[in-house]
C-alpha cells in the first residue's frame, strides 16, 4: 500500500509539470465510490478501511517527501534571513514557502531527472514491474540523503534504536535515515543562519552604541537600525547571495 501511494505520489510530481490541458482531457482517470449502508458482514468494512488509510496517509505524504528534499535547510535559512533584518513579516510567509519551494524543484533536479529515466520511464513502458519502479526509484533519494547526513547523526539514531552499525550505505535502513537527515539538515541551517546574523547583529550594536552616546535610550534600536540593514542587504545583493550559497551547499 505504501510503496504504491509513494509511486503515485511522485508519478504526479513527474508528470503534472510538462502535462496538457489537452492531454489531461484525453486521459482516463480512476473513480472511486463509497456506498454508506448498513451491513452484518465484517468484510464488508475492508474495502471501506483501505480507502480511510490510505487517504489518511496521502494527507501526510506530501509533508513526509517534502522533508525528504532540500526543503527544510532552505525554508529555514531564508526565515533566518527575514529574522535577522528584523522584518516579522516581510517578505510574507507564502512568499517564503513560494521560493524555499521553486529552489528546492531547482536543487532536487538531478534526482527528479534520474528517477524518471530509471524509475518513471521503464514503468510507464512496462519494462520494469511496479516493485522494481519502486526500489529504483528510492536509490537516488537515497544517495541525496545520504550525501547531506551526518555520520555522527546515523550514528546517534542507531545507539538510540540499539542497532548494530551498518557494514555500508546500503544497510541504512530509511527509519533511520529519514530522522538522522532531518537533524542534519536542520544543524546546517542553524549554521548558515549564524553566519548570516553577525553582519545584522554588528549593526544593532553600533547602532545602539551610538544611541547610548547621544543620550537618546527612549528611542528603540531597533527602530533605527532597520534601515541601515536593509540599505546593506540591497547594496551586496543579498537575496542572490543567499539563495546561491544555500544551493551551493548542497553540492558540497
Amino acid at each position: 500500500m505504501i510503496k504504491r501511494i509513494v509511486l503515485a505520489i511522485l508519478t504526479a510530481l513527474v508528470v503534472l509539470g510538462p502535462l496538457s490541458a489537452a492531454a489531461f482531457a484525453e486521459t482516463k482517470l480512476p473513480t472511486v465510490s463509497i456506498d454508506l449502508k448498513e451491513t452484518d458482514d465484517p468484510t464488508d468494512m475492508v474495502p471501506a478501511m483501505k480507502i480511510v488509510a490510505m487517504l489518511s496517509i496521502l494527507s501526510v505524504a506530501p509533508a513526509i517527501l517534502l522533508m525528504m528534499t532540500s526543503f527544510t535547510r532552505i525554508l529555514v535559512v531564508l526565515s533566518f534571513v527575514r529574522q535577522a533584518l528584523g522584518t516579522t513579516t516581510m517578505p510574507p510567509n507564502q512568499v517564503i514557502v513560494g521560493l524555499a519551494l521553486f529552489l528546492t524543484m531547482f536543487t532536487m533536479t538531478p534526482v527528479i531527472d534520474e528517477v524518471k529515466e530509471k524509475a518513471f520511464d521503464p514503468y510507464v513502458e512496462k519494462k520494469i514491474t511496479q516493485d522494481e519502479a519502486v526500489d529504483e526509484l528510492i536509490k537516488p533519494v537515497r544517495k541525496f540523503m545520504l550525501a547531506q547526513t551526518r555520520e555522527s547523526d546515523l550514528e546517534m539514531f542507531f545507539g538510540i534504536a540499539k542497532l548494530p552499525k551498518p557494514d555500508n550505505a546500503d544497510d541504512v535502513k530509511m527509519s533511520i535515515l529519514m530522522p538522522a537527515f532531518m537533524v542534519s539538515e536542520l544543524k546546517t541551517a542553524f549554521q548558515i543562519g549564524f553566519l548570516i546574523y553577525i553582519p545584522f547583529l554588528i549593526i544593532d550594536m553600533v547602532v545602539s552604541s551610538v544611541l547610548m552616546a547621544m543620550g537618546m535610550m527612549m528611542l528603540p534600536p531597533t527602530v533605527v537600525s532597520l534601515p541601515f540593514k536593509l540599505i546593506l542587504f540591497v547594496l551586496v545583493d543579498g537575496w542572490a547571495l543567499i539563495v546561491e550559497n544555500v544551493v551551493k551547499s548542497f553540492n558540497s
